[in-house]
């Protein structure tokens, strides 16, 4: 099948990777407002979610209950004025940043979710992807439970306040509910009195514990702490709920761990979403990619003139690939920072690409060169196809193609946008059929046993690369949609 033909029966623009979300909370003791704190922390974790945003935030010196919230769609800096901001009153709070792999993009499903209850109020941030959403959402709605978006955070809020009523604290209700759900979630919940953190058992997503002078905050990346000048204290644990008050400090209930041997951290942290000057449970993003370029370099080497990366996530693997093979290392993309994935995209009569208005390529870079060109992934193949024609076009002699990961050939469950199979460029194709397609003079992926070493032997997902997941897959999603039966019985066969 040739590429028009793949962008034609994909119909989509975009072929990159998306994660979920990004949250941040925030708890003062000394009682200093924090929603300005917050508004930057989700500024840090923009590349986590483009869709739509919000902040929540209450006074626990105040009316007991009162939450004040705001939220919309867009970026950061778009969603917020100053005003807004400065009418947000009150010491503990928690924001969101949002891309949606379950539920619609609409502004009900933007986050924080903020509930009122019989027990008194909470507000909610969620990164991660249920796998038995559809059934806690039935037993729910069917004890009468009515609900407001279709996002699978809102079941995770209903079950926290059904376990409140026969809980003694909200930590002990977050506790229970936690172990009512299958799948990746980091939660970040803020009640009255307390800031509380949930990472599942397997450890998908990341989340970590900041502390600015008598602040604690709760996030999924460090370098959201580094922004707003607070210091790291450690990663959340996968399985741990920590609660943070004046009265405990950070306190941590670890009963759900399952132990190191069956932690299956989301692979593409370190390969793709995550920020290069984050730290993940103990390992540098920064420092994994730049491994990942130079096994690539080990195993896949070709002659070239100049070795460079697909901004940004494979800036740091081209890096490491030109130190290992001492070809040098160049910048040949110029990228445009205002773009981002809400922009109006081009007709498809018109001559303008959205890779092109994303990316332009540095001509006399490249002019008359062999280019080695690094990248985090190939999904359906449309945008390697146009821009290994874009350095061509631009007087690149050869293009090689390099793939800081392994080719996808199954779905992600857990929060990650990797769509069907039969839609991934991989599925039924060899690498040089894909070569072929994208256009490229080679084409080398990263190879699997590659993927622990880069992470300092981390346990990892490898799901969306062999098809073996730490949890075995759901048959619906959160919209009732039912997967191919017969993939997912050619998935158990290839076990």
């Amino acid at each position: 099948m040739n590429q028009n033909n793949l962008l034609e029966r994909n119909g989509c623009e975009e072929d990159t990777l998306h994660e979920e979300c990004g949250v941040f909370g925030m708890y003062d003791f000394d009682g200093a407002d924090v929603a300005s704190a917050i508004y930057y922390g989700l500024f840090a974790l923009q590349h986590r979610g483009q869709e739509s945003c919000g902040i929540a935030v209450s006074d626990t010196y105040g009316p007991k209950g009162k939450i004040v919230s705001y939220k919309g769609m867009g970026l950061v800096n778009e969603v917020f004025a100053p005003e807004d901001l400065e009418r947000m009153k009150g010491d503990i709070g928690v924001g969101h940043v949002r891309y949606s792999t379950a539920g619609s993009s609409t502004r009900e499903n933007a986050q924080p979710l903020v509930l009122n209850y019989v027990k008194g109020t909470l507000a909610l941030a969620h990164n991660g992807n249920l796998i038995n959403a559809p059934e806690l959402r039935r037993d729910l709605e069917y004890t009468g439970a009515i609900f407001q978006t279709t996002i699978d955070s809102e079941v995770i809020a209903y079950h926290i306040a059904r376990e409140r009523l026969n809980s003694a604290t909200v930590e002990e209700a977050v506790s229970r509910a936690c172990r009512k759900l299958k799948g990746a979630y980091s939660l970040v919940v803020a009640s009255p009195r307390k800031l509380i953190g949930a990472r599942d058992p397997y450890g998908f997503k990341p989340l970590c514990i900041g502390k600015r002078d008598n602040a604690y905050i709760l996030t999924s990346e460090s370098c959201a702490l580094d922004t707003i000048g607070a210091e790291f204290v450690r990663d959340v644990k996968p399985g741990e709920v920590v609660t943070i008050s004046p009265e405990g400090g950070i306190e941590s209930d670890l009963s759900m761990a399952l132990g190191e041997e069956q932690e299956a951290r989301c692979i593409f942290e370190y390969i793709y979403f995550a920020r290069p000057d984050s730290h993940i449970d103990g390992m540098s993003v920064y420092e994994s990619r730049i491994r990942a370029g130079k096994y690539l370099a080990q195993d896949s080497p070709v002659d070239a003139d100049l070795v460079t990366g697909v901004p940004e996530s494979g800036n740091a693997a081209a890096l490491g690939y030109s130190l290992q093979s001492g070809i040098p290392y160049g910048t040949a993309f110029v990228k445009n920072s205002y773009v981002g994935r809400t922009f109006i995209k081009p007709k498809q009569s018109s001559r303008e690409s959205s890779v092109q208005v994303k990316l332009n390529v540095l001509k006399d870079a490249v002019a008359g060169k062999r280019v080695i060109m690094i990248d985090d992934s190939i999904v359906r193949g449309t945008t390697s196809d146009r821009i290994v024609r874009m350095l061509r076009d631009a007087g690149a002699t050869e293009v090689h193609v390099r793939i800081s990961s392994p080719p996808f050939l199954w779905p992600c469950y857990f929060g990650t946008d990797i769509p069907a199979r039969e839609q991934l460029i991989a599925y039924n194709r060899s690498i040089e059929e894909i070569r072929e397609i994208i256009g490229a003079d080679s084409l080398g992926y990263l190879n699997m046993e590659r993927l622990s070493q880069m992470v300092d032997g981390l346990p990892v997902c490898k799901g969306c690369f062999n098809g073996t997941y730490p949890i075995e897959p759901p048959k619906e999603d959160i919209r009732g949609e039912y997967f191919d039966k017969e993939i997912d019985l050619e998935r158990k066969m290839s076990r």
